[in-house]
């Protein structure tokens, strides 16, 4: 039934898709994925699946290698001159795909618009303190402090070109938290293996091969569609139809369904992305919530009974078919830092939940707003009224409100939201340092702009981490972290639920390398035959 009901709906669309990717192309790549880009600009936004895929059309000064090791990309070497000083060799011969040739001036240029007020990447590389130009070929990144991850972070800041940027009205990002955008925004001018050919937000954005491209292509792609598809049973519909070669997510309840069916597969592995609750700690009255006059969530027996009112093995075996990995911290096993120790959660609890609300004076419960994607994770608005109904059992009355991406994380990052639903996955250095960094250190600490939307805040943690930062020592940086990862478990911080498994539905003619932290390399994938 269902099998026909996806088919269905494949034929109502595929005369709509063809009509996106034009003419048969033995060498066309076409992919969904259940979101939009937010932006083109490489310093707009810092949300995963963009920076993923801005990863094919600019480049950074070094990447990972498909064994996650530091590799050259535009710097052939590097090296540490002083404490605090990185020089970087740049590689020679590289345009960029509007016939700039990359330089000196576009590496300064571009670590300097990472840094701007309205760059959404300048908490990625805080510690830079300034990028100098050495000679035409040779630049010096200088940092506050030591960096000893700075490499890892640098994989993350996209190089563009100065005199396009400038020539376009785009030396700065666009401030989104403002809902501003610029010529960069919808246009693209990088160095690597793929060029925009084209976009229509919301519709498909077309890329062709960059044939100067300075690295040797391991793809046989001529060009790549991305569709973006956020109803699950169309985007499956689509890769059973043969409208799209890669279909991603797959809802895990459609993977048996597209693993029987010929020329088809699911691509099933562990993902680094860990999904958890954040709470606003920071205001004295909640923004949207039926107390007013103090915030419930400053009490950390308020924040113990809503984690421990919530059945994460309900929601791993009913919500998740038995993919997911609950955890008790904020970072994946296989993030360098990652303390198994600390990886336990509370119980599930609900009797204890309604005692912990009355003695913090909420014995009749309250009500507050919960803001979540609809089409970010792995059935994320489905986690999320998981969670509803758990908490309604203990007194806690949720209010869903579930949106699209590109207007819940503008939300978010405005810091308009009461309690809230977030993935993090540490994808630009596979650092626990990273996640933490980000997501628990206080507003207007030494480590920039982050996503501790909730405003959690302890001095003690701060320090921690700021010692960590600069620790060369491995065991000493890493007694740090461990005591920062059990201080912020022990005051419940923010709520930890799981990391989610990646299900990608490939046609079988691709290959196509799956990796830990979920990013599609284009230039990588090959059709055989």
């Amino acid at each position: 039934m269902r099998q026909s009901k996806l088919l269905g709906i494949g034929a109502g669309i595929a005369a709509l898709v063809a009509a996106w990717h034009g003419p048969a192309n033995a060498n066309l790549f076409r992919f969904a994925f259940q979101g939009e880009i937010i932006s083109l600009d490489p310093d707009t936004q810092n949300e995963s699946f963009t920076n993923t895929f801005l990863n094919n059309i600019y480049e950074a000064l070094v990447r990972y290698d498909g064994d996650g090791k530091i590799e050259p990309a535009l710097a052939t070497s590097w090296k540490v001159v002083e404490p605090t000083v990185w020089r970087f060799e740049i590689r020679k011969g590289v345009t960029f795909h509007g016939g700039e040739p990359l330089t000196a001036d576009d590496i300064v240029f571009s670590i300097e618009r990472a840094l701007s007020d309205t760059s959404d990447q300048r908490g990625v590389i805080a510690d830079v303190k300034e990028a100098r130009k050495v000679d035409a070929f040779t630049v010096e990144i200088v940092t506050k402090r030591p960096a000893p991850i700075l490499i890892r972070q640098l994989t993350y800041i996209l190089m563009m070109s100065k005199t396009w940027s400038e020539g376009n009205n785009a030396a700065k990002p666009a401030d989104i938290r403002k809902g501003e955008t610029n010529f960069a925004g919808f246009n693209a001018n990088g160095t690597g293996p793929f060029m925009l050919k084209s976009r229509r937000p919301d519709v498909r954005t077309e890329l062709v091969v960059n044939p100067k491209w300075w690295d040797k292509a391991v793809h046989n792609l001529t060009q790549v569609h991305f569709i973006p598809i956020k109803s699950d049973p169309t985007r499956v519909a689509a890769l059973l139809t043969n409208e799209v070669d890669l279909s991603w997510p797959v809802p895990l309840q459609d993977i048996p369904r597209v693993n029987r069916t010929d020329g088809l597969k699911v691509l099933e592995g562990p993902e680094e992305r860990t999904l958890f609750l954040g709470m606003d700690q920071h205001r004295d009255e909640l923004l949207y919530s039926s107390v007013k006059g103090r915030n419930p969530f400053k009490d950390i027996r308020v924040r113990r009974a809503i984690y421990q009112a919530i059945d994460i093995e309900a929601i791993k075996s009913r919500i998740m078919r038995g993919t997911s990995v609950p955890t008790g911290v904020m970072v994946a096993p296989t993030l360098q830092g990652f303390v198994p120790a600390l990886n336990d959660r509370l119980p599930f609890d609900p009797e204890a939940s309604k005692r912990l609300l009355a003695e913090a004076g909420y014995a009749d419960g309250f009500g507050v707003s919960l803001d979540c994607p609809n089409d970010r994770y792995i059935n994320d608005e489905s986690i999320c009224q998981a969670i509803t109904g758990m908490l309604a059992r203990v007194g806690v009355r949720v209010t869903l409100v579930a949106q699209s991406k590109s207007i819940y994380f503008g939300k978010l990052l405005k810091l308009d939201t009461s309690f809230y639903l977030l993935g993090w996955a540490s994808t630009s250095t596979r650092d626990a340092l990273d996640s933490y960094a980000k997501l628990t250190t206080c507003r207007g600490s030494a480590f920039g702009p982050a996503y501790n939307i909730g405003g959690y805040c302890n001095r003690a943690l701060d320090d921690l981490l700021s010692k960590a930062t600069v620790e060369i020592d491995l065991d000493k940086r890493q007694t740090l972290l461990t005591e920062a990862m059990k201080l912020h478990k022990e005051e419940i911080g923010h709520i930890p639920l799981h990391q989610q498994a990646q299900s990608w539905g490939v046609r079988t003619v691709f290959d196509v390398p799956q990796t830990p932290e979920g990013s599609l390399r284009l230039w990588l994938v090959r059709r055989r035959g």
